[in-house]
């Protein structure tokens, strides 16, 4: 089911590890319009996949989520993107390591940082983990979208060995804690 926005799409960016499975968490949320898998928080000008993978560009694979503020409120993409990745992980995600791996908010505004910021207070004072978090909230910078074959990479290669056995194991679980979320098909 197709829905129109009611009224202008916001824009959040979250990186989170490897920007296949954060692209394939969000597009699955109500409210969520679309996510563009690309590179921010670099030196470098129109980067590439390859030259963001070495680590030397300063950019983290990242996604803008294009939302409809009366459907997903952003205190619910914050509560989604800490669930589905390890935020105490400093410049990696499991097997993928390096700063392009990073954990980032890139906050668009004042309300977004503050609620970042709010929202891990919580997590800390909660003791959610075992170590602190070490998400960066910084100021969103030029959003650089992705090559063309990055977009819906599950969906195109779903036999991939990387799907298979990260994404689709991360999505499942995303999908038990948040089920009454998802995007009705």
């Amino acid at each position: 089911m197709n829905h129109k926005p009611s009224v202008r799409p916001r824009v959040a960016v979250f990186a989170g590890g490897c920007f296949w499975c954060t692209e394939a968490v969000f597009k699955e949320l109500e409210g969520v319009l679309d996510v563009i898998p690309g590179y921010t928080g670099g030196r470098t000008e129109h980067p590439t996949y390859e030259q963001v993978s070495t680590g030397e560009t300063g950019h983290a694979e990242a996604v803008m989520v294009l939302y409809d503020p009366e459907r997903i409120g952003y205190d619910r993409l914050l509560e989604v993107f800490f669930a589905t990745h390890d935020p105490t992980q400093l410049n990696r995600q499991g097997n993928d390591i390096g700063t392009q791996y990073r954990s980032a908010v890139f906050y668009t505004d004042a309300g977004q940082e503050e609620a970042a910021r709010a929202y891990i207070r919580f997590l800390e004072e909660e003791g959610v983990f075992d170590r602190p978090v070490v998400t960066e909230v910084v100021p969103a910078s030029v959003f650089w979208p992705a090559e063309d074959y990055h977009k819906n990479y599950l969906e195109k290669h779903p036999e991939n060995p990387y799907c298979r056995y990260v994404i689709m194991p991360k999505l499942e679980k995303f999908r038990r804690r948040f089920g009454e979320r998802l995007k009705r098909k």
